[in-house]
């Protein structure tokens, strides 16, 4: 297919789950139980309305910005997300490599399939590690003595996986790294040689930050089995102070929906919180990140940053999400669409397409600096409402 053909992240989807087995496609596109909250997150953007403003002066225009510190080419990081080398082959330093050209920060999962001395030694820009908390501390001390090592130059806790949410289409799919060899498994397979000739080249099919530092762990192929007896179900308040001690650099805590957990994240002394339902992956029925997103900014926007994933779809959701205050937003799927189409290339395409939408959506409302993106670019809640209502 012509790279001329694809210019929505929604054309990088189908061209994604052509490409990609089907239980790794499902695995990033999907949601907990009935995927409610899944759909939310993208689907309560569209209830936002811009106001289009006219001759004005449009040249000059930038996306430059800052998250947690870091200069960016645009407010915007590559999520954390498991098994991102199960989307395409090496996936995990493919992604990260995009996200340098485009000079955007890029996070590695705990659960990727590349380790972090792999990203490491294979990328140039530093990248940050995202924490997931096992019953093992000594595996977790190690871990992030790991990331120290490697020059991450942020930690991203997260706080909202002690336990995994209802994932019905793992469960059908018999989720596993590398997949089993069962007959449904192998017919799709062999619907998909390109994925299948990229794995076939690499020596990275499992867990890679986990793979040979774990002591005790009898199934690591599995993501649900190793979960349910390794993720830490105690992680409380008091565990932030010690792993912050033990960091000693930048920390952002992620999982975070509401503004009673937003006032714990900010008295943690934490550099910043990411709103975030995990992508509709675990409590399904809880609020959607965009609609939880005004009230932890008005509870604890002047006195911790406020970042935001979940939904992010195209740059018009980016310049939303920045209105109602959040600092950057981070991509999940939008990112993994491009690596399961066309791998790095297609991920460097992703970050293009929401790059020229961002840039295009701020000028036409009035806008040539994305550091001046506020609530005013926004046409009033109760004018939306009574809009729907008239109609």
């Amino acid at each position: 297919m012509s790279n001329r053909r694809l210019n929505t992240i929604e054309d990088l989807r189908v061209l994604a789950k052509a490409r990609v087995p089907r239980m790794f496609y499902d695995y990033a596109d999907s949601g907990s139980w009935t995927e409610g909250t899944y759909r939310a997150n993208s689907a309560d953007f569209q209830d936002i309305k811009l106001r289009q403003r006219v001759a004005v002066d449009m040249t000059d225009r930038s996306l430059a910005s800052t998250m947690v510190g870091q200069p960016v080419a645009m407010p915007l990081a590559l999520a954390p997300t498991g098994l991102t080398g199960m989307q395409h082959a090496d996936g995990e330093i493919l992604a990260a490599r995009a996200a340098a050209k485009a000079g955007v920060p890029f996070t590695l999962s705990t659960m990727s399939i590349c380790s972090i001395e792999d990203v490491a030694e294979n990328t140039d820009q530093a990248f940050w590690f995202q924490l997931y908390v096992m019953r093992d501390r000594d595996f977790i001390n190690r871990l992030i003595d790991r990331a120290k090592a490697a020059g991450c130059s942020a930690l991203v806790l997260t706080l909202d996986l002690q336990i995994l949410g209802q994932r019905h289409k793992d469960i059908r799919n018999g989720l596993s790294t590398p997949p089993k060899p069962t007959l449904a498994n192998l017919i799709n397979l062999a619907t998909k040689p390109r994925w299948c000739w990229n794995m076939l080249h690499t020596k990275r099919r499992s867990f890679g930050n986990i793979n040979g530092h774990v002591h005790g762990v009898a199934d690591m192929s599995s993501l649900s089995s190793w979960t349910a007896t390794q993720f830490d179900p105690r992680l409380s308040w008091d565990d932030v102070q010690r792993f912050q001690d033990r960091w000693g650099g930048k920390l952002i805590l992620k999982g975070i929906l509401d503004p009673e957990d937003a006032e714990m994240a900010a008295k943690t002394g934490a550099d910043a919180l990411i709103v975030s339902n995990h992508g509709g992956r675990q409590l399904d029925g809880a609020m959607s990140s965009i609609a939880a997103l005004p009230g932890i900014v008005d509870a604890v926007g002047s006195r911790i940053e406020v970042l935001m994933d979940g939904g992010i779809r195209s740059g018009q959701d980016v310049i939303k999400a920045l209105a109602l205050g959040a600092k950057g937003v981070f991509i999940g799927r939008a990112f993994l669409y491009g690596l399961g189409a066309l791998g790095e290339e297609g991920v460097t395409l992703a970050l293009d397409i929401i790059r020229r939408e961002l840039d295009t959506t701020m000028a036409l409302c009035g806008l040539r600096n994305i550091e001046d993106v506020d609530q005013k670019i926004l046409v009033p809640i109760k004018a939306v409402i009574d809009e729907v209502t008239r109609s």
